[in-house]
């Protein structure tokens, strides 16, 4: 990875013959998906686990051991969880690694299953798959039985929250709100203005209160 100019800020031996590496590509935060599409870029190149690569997943601590029963030793003890490597400072090459990951990442759908368009790009979304993207997490959180008189603006909140953590556009997302909310554009004045607002809210809670 130094070779490459992607140098580790912090590496940690999980257990032997398992690291887990660090690289510092930004002095501030990074959009959530650029973070993951860089983290998962990484592992794709230097055989890391997909699975750990992501915007939210932390790695283990040092001074901890692994409690994992196919990472014990000899004598059936748990490895302690150690640091070998730390350098202060970006990677040298953390500009490019971000632009590749902007270059890079591609949305997943949700659902899985909705075909798209030839050559690549995403299909306008119907009404009917909208509707039942939107009805499923309904269905899921069981809120018109939970709810006599649901506030359907916090409903779209969630519903926003839970497509972007599945990678989802903001746009489509907006799409979908618009498309299968209840009774939508009920009585906002800007309904395009409220899409945005919500779906931006969902991506970037505020900070410092409960949420």
């Amino acid at each position: 990875m130094r070779r490459h100019g992607r140098h580790p800020c912090l590496v940690v031996q999980t257990s032997p013959r398992h690291l887990q590496a660090w690289i510092r590509v930004a002095t501030s935060g990074l959009e959530p998906y650029i973070a993951t599409a860089v983290a998962r870029q990484l592992a794709q190149l230097y055989g890391g686990d997909p699975a750990s690569a992501d915007w939210r997943h932390l790695g283990r601590l040092a001074g901890f051991t692994n409690q994992k029963p196919s990472r014990r030793i000899h004598g059936g003890f748990a490895p302690w969880v150690k640091i070998v490597h730390t350098g202060a400072g970006l990677a040298p090459n953390a500009d490019a690694l971000i632009q590749s990951g902007r270059n890079g990442w591609r949305p997943a759908r949700w659902p899985p299953d909705v075909a798209h368009e030839p050559g690549g790009g995403m299909a306008p979304i119907a009404v009917a798959e909208a509707t039942a993207i939107y009805q499923n997490c309904l269905q899921q959180w069981r809120i018109v039985e939970r709810f006599h008189r649901p506030d359907w603006s916090i409903v779209d909140l969630w519903v926003a929250r839970r497509l972007l953590s599945h990678r989802m556009p903001a746009a489509e997302v907006e799409a979908i709100l618009e498309l299968a909310s209840p009774q939508f554009p009920r009585r906002h004045g800007n309904p395009h203005d409220y899409l945005r607002r919500t779906v931006a809210r969902a991506a970037f809670p505020p900070t410092g209160g409960a949420v």
